[in-house]
């Protein structure tokens, strides 16, 4: 990172946010139902993720993330709390970053590319379960797999279900965005003209500065929630259609 600031400001911020959120929360046992039942779609999301994260880089040659602990499906080795409480509340966020270090890389390929593939490996790995958890969630509809369950039971899991196809979809599409310090930017700069990456580079600063902004003052969830809802319908839809499933 090419600039520093007071973190226990961004704390202080998240902490009024929480609070102001929590509130309504409390008001509406619904809400807070809801909000519970996400936590295994968090846990779930951020520790595959990053674990792609590390696992891609360690194909590639380099260990550093492995001897950090990092190749482990351990949630608690991944967790970073303010992209935690970010996907809990807004439903996108981040995990712990995964170190790496691309001198280790292997030399069939350009580092530019090693680079690009592990950082897209995180955005991948969220996608894929997205899916998967969709084709679940479609057969436990279609063969009717809940039927013996109490309807409570039934609506717990089911919700439990879509939580964690809509949470990865979020972290997945979150982190796609290019800009520092977000995956999205690196597979960005593979893809960059030489003169173009250079000025990306310099300019890295400022790139920062404007991920702080949308965050801060919501224009990314503006931005994101349309396109987490477009991909979850997407990809729901077409696990129906191709399982012959009316939803």
């Amino acid at each position: 990172m090419f600039f520093s600031f007071d973190k226990r400001i961004l704390y202080v911020f998240l902490g009024i946010c929480v609070l102001s959120m929590l509130m309504g929360y409390l008001s509406n046992p619904a809400e807070l139902l809801s909000l519970l039942l996400s936590i295994p779609g968090v846990l779930i999301a951020i520790t595959f993720h990053e674990y792609a994260h590390a696992y891609a880089a360690y194909k590639l040659g380099d260990d550093t993330a492995k001897l950090q602990g990092r190749l482990s499906l351990n949630p608690i080795k991944h967790m970073d709390p303010i992209g935690i409480i970010m996907l809990l509340f807004l439903g996108f966020g981040w995990g712990r970053p995964v170190q790496i270090d691309s001198r280790n890389f292997n030399r069939n390929i350009s580092l530019s590319k090693a680079e690009a593939i592990v950082s897209i490996a995180g955005p991948l790995a969220n996608f894929i379960l997205a899916i998967l958890f969709s084709i679940i969630t479609i057969v436990i509809i279609k063969f009717e797999l809940l039927a013996t369950c109490s309807v409570r039971v039934a609506f717990t899991i089911l919700t439990i279900l879509q939580s964690i196809i809509a949470i990865n979809i979020g972290l997945g599409i979150f982190n796609l965005i290019p800009l520092p310090p977000l995956d999205g930017s690196k597979v960005l700069m593979h893809f960059l003209p030489y003169k173009a990456k250079m000025w990306f580079m310099n300019n890295e600063q400022i790139f920062y500065i404007i991920f702080l902004l949308i965050w801060i003052t919501g224009i990314a969830g503006a931005i994101i929630s349309p396109a987490i809802q477009a991909v979850y319908s997407g990809i729901f839809k077409l696990t129906a259609t191709i399982f012959g499933v009316s939803i």
